[in-house]
């Protein structure tokens, strides 16, 4: 999974993308402060892994990655080359999901590139550049598909949904709020639309609004509203603060959010808030060798499952022995789980649920 994080100069981008990395991205008040994109590795925590590893003895443990990707800040005039607009929708091409960073506090010492926060201002910003860099590349597609009409009838169908979503553009709409057919989507979806990605517009708070009442934040509010119509989810943050949590060392981190009354670091909230906005989750492998988890996204058929190991597990499929962590875990071990009937023999059609351990056998 790549996430990209983006946002105007000096919202916060860079610190937040520090703090979930804790890649050390140079963070300035200055805009333009990024200039290449800065990518940075997470491992998702997954505590099952642990008992897992316990258990079988295994030599190592490979987690699920995620990849985050701090892109150069945007301006208005991005979509025609302003700022270092033009490098920085290439760069959010590659993404799956936008993380979209909003300054929601009140600071004259930080430099704002529009003068004071205003955080819908700042998103209907970003949001319209990328909605006109996604109607060049439609119109794009419509005189392509014009061309090849005339030797294919097929094509018309393009001309049509991609006329029709230009007009939705035209209203400053973003192409996921496009409604249409499951057929036309599938259309539209093979235009690389920078406005079909999926959102979660990051809140970024000062230290006190977010450990008081952040819920009764103007600022918080108003973009609560926003992303509600925008089928966007809000993830409230404190990007200063998970820096300072991030450097510190994991029995110094659980006492530090122990102290401050939060539950989950922003790094673990913005995890399971990603899998979510994506539908993802993760089943596991477990052997001698090494305790492994697999990302897939909710809906995956045991064949497709076993593909992500290797494409001959998926060609060769014969059946999945499953067992789910919840009941591996209770048992204490595998040989009690099976003296249960716990253990499972699964054939094409099982649907892979998020926690199944999965041992997979195929024959090419």
């Amino acid at each position: 999974m790549k996430l990209g994080i983006v946002g105007l100069p000096n919202v916060g981008k860079s610190t937040l993308f520090n703090a979930v990395t804790n890649a050390g991205a140079e963070s300035a008040n200055y805009p333009f402060c990024t200039i290449e994109p800065n990518v940075g590795m997470v491992s998702v925590p997954d505590s099952r892994m642990d008992f897992l590893m316990e258990l079988y003895g295994s030599k190592k443990l490979i987690p699920a990655v995620i990849e985050f990707v701090d892109i150069a800040g945007l301006v208005r005039g991005a979509s025609k080359g302003e700022g270092l607009g033009n490098k920085f929708l290439s760069n959010i091409r590659m993404t799956d999901a936008i993380i979209h960073v909003v300054r929601c506090f009140d600071d004259e010492n930080v430099v704002h590139v529009e003068g004071f926060a205003d955080p819908v201002r700042d998103v209907d910003i970003i949001n319209m550049e990328l909605v006109m860099a996604d109607m060049e590349m439609v119109q794009r597609r419509i005189e392509k598909a014009k061309k090849n009409a005339k030797g294919d009838k097929h094509f018309l169908i393009e001309i049509d949904v991609f006329s029709a979503l230009l007009e939705h553009f035209n209203e400053g709409k973003p192409a996921r709020s496009f409604e249409c057919s499951k057929e036309d989507m599938e259309i539209i979806e093979t235009a690389e639309l920078i406005s079909l990605k999926p959102v979660i517009y990051a809140a970024n708070m000062d230290e006190d609004t977010f450990l008081g009442e952040y819920q009764e934040n103007v600022y918080y509010q108003k973009m609560s509203e926003f992303a509600q119509k925008d089928n966007a989810l809000v993830l409230p943050i404190c990007a200063k603060l998970e820096q300072e949590i991030a450097l510190l060392d994991e029995e110094d981190k659980e006492m530090f959010l122990e102290e401050l009354g939060i539950k989950e670091s922003g790094l673990d909230r913005l995890i399971n808030c990603s899998y979510d906005l994506l539908g993802l989750i993760s089943y596991l492998t477990a052997g001698e060798q090494e305790v492994r988890a697999w990302t897939i996204r909710k809906g995956t058929k045991a064949p497709q499952a076993a593909g992500k190991i290797h494409s001959d597990f998926e060609r060769g499929f014969i059946r999945a022995e499953i067992v789910s962590y919840e009941d591996l875990h209770t048992c204490g071990n595998m040989v009690a789980a099976k003296e249960k009937g716990l253990v499972r023999s699964e054939g094409k059609e099982y649907v892979v649920k998020d926690g199944d351990v999965i041992l997979f056998r195929f024959n090419v």
